[in-house]
């Protein structure tokens, strides 16, 4: 089956199952607009499965058809493109990351999306050594606020698995200072999760910007730490 016939199908599938209550519950998570079919978990269940038995599935299908299901701005559709092509993730090599960096060329919009992909995919292919750090150098100053987020977002598995707080630390370095919101968030989360693992190292790098960056990288970064803990990062200028 060729991806434009397939895509269809999915569309003619979510449209049919458009739940407005689903809508309304969540788009209230989502600052930039929340593009939504609403479909239940059971739903994307049922058209994951259906896509996935097919005879004639494969990775080469799968990444043909995510160009058509992010380039659609859904919601649903763009998880669904990860769960396509998450299923055959022993199959994965470079090429698959190059397609993601497609989808962020063509939009993705929402932290939720991006945040998924870093998890289902990106991370995976860190952690197996198919990509490297270097490999996310451009992301770093991307036009896509989404795309700068995956940076961090994508590098907290990796931490968790591998370790090596101080390069992954000076790698970040340079993004502290970024303008946008859902990136501090993202910095945020990953230097939370880094403290977890190495408070030392992690500490130190919060003390030498604990008066330039962003004060929500350090509202999330010291999520964990006990009030004594967190008063040693306030800010000592703060006008």
């Amino acid at each position: 089956m060729k991806p434009e016939e397939l895509y269809k199908q999915i569309k003619k599938f979510c449209e049919k199952n458009v739940n407005e209550a689903n809508i309304k519950k969540y788009s209230r998570y989502f600052k930039e607009g929340f593009d939504s079919y609403g479909l239940s978990k059971e739903h994307m269940d049922e058209i994951t499965n259906v896509v996935l038995t097919n005879a004639g599935t494969n990775l080469k299908l799968m990444l043909d058809l995510s160009i058509f299901l992010v380039k659609s701005g859904k919601y649903e559709e763009t998880n669904l493109a990860v769960r396509f092509v998450r299923h055959f993730y022993k199959l994965h090599d470079k090429t698959v990351f190059l397609e993601i960096e497609k989808w962020f060329e063509l939009g993705i919009h929402n932290w939720a999306n991006c945040d998924v992909i870093c998890g289902e995919l990106i991370s995976g292919l860190l952690i197996r050594g198919i990509l490297n750090c270097k490999d996310l150098s451009g992301w770093k100053n991307a036009k896509n606020k989404f795309q700068r987020r995956a940076v961090p977002v994508s590098l907290i598995k990796l931490i968790k698995k591998k370790g090596g707080h101080k390069y992954l630390l000076n790698f970040l370095d340079s993004m502290m200072m970024d303008k946008e919101r859902v990136v501090h968030q993202g910095m945020g989360w990953f230097l939370r999760e880094a403290w977890k693992l190495n408070k030392e190292e992690t500490e130190s790098f919060l003390f030498k910007w604990k008066d330039k960056a962003p004060r929500l990288i350090f509202q999330y970064a010291t999520e964990k730490m006990t009030k004594e803990e967190r008063l040693r990062f306030k800010r000592e200028n703060m006008n």
